[in-house]
């Protein structure tokens, strides 16, 4: 059986902070707007940067309540259902085939992990002049526009 919440729901804490924070922005806005102090607009910043800061309470109070049923929270490590589970275990092996092909397709390419290899790059101009390089060598030519 299900704990039904009334009000502000299970998060109180974050709900009780949001507020806080929300009220305290909104004084200290109307201090920096109404105050006719020299530095107003200090409190107007500080007073949306605390009400904007509030929306991090806000958020927690939200993701907090949100209700689940349980039967979607079982995990499918254990508790497979048993009415997806044919069609689950035939996805599961199709994508462990694809994923241990790809990686093995990176194995046999040839790809090595020395830090002293050398890469030939071909360089081409406007012209199609085509000019080699290794990493190793510089190699400076002159480009007129």
């Amino acid at each position: 059986m299900e704990k039904m919440y009334e009000g502000v729901g299970r998060c109180k804490c974050s709900f009780w902070f949001a507020v806080a924070h929300d009220i305290l922005g909104v004084l200290i806005i109307m201090v920096g707007v109404f105050g006719g102090l020299i530095i107003h607009d200090l409190f107007i910043y500080a007073g949306s940067i605390i009400i904007f800061l509030s929306l991090i309470w806000w958020v927690f109070w939200y993701s907090g309540n949100i209700d689940v049923p349980p039967e979607e929270l079982e995990d499918d490590v254990g508790k497979m259902k048993l009415k997806n589970r044919g069609i689950s275990q035939v996805v599961r092996r199709v994508s462990q085939r694809v994923a241990s092909g790809i990686r093995s397709s990176f194995r046999r390419s040839g790809r090595s992990s020395r830090a002293d290899n050398t890469t030939d790059a071909a360089l081409s101009t406007v012209y199609s002049n085509t000019v080699t390089s290794s990493s190793n060598e510089f190699v400076r030519e002159s480009i007129s526009i």
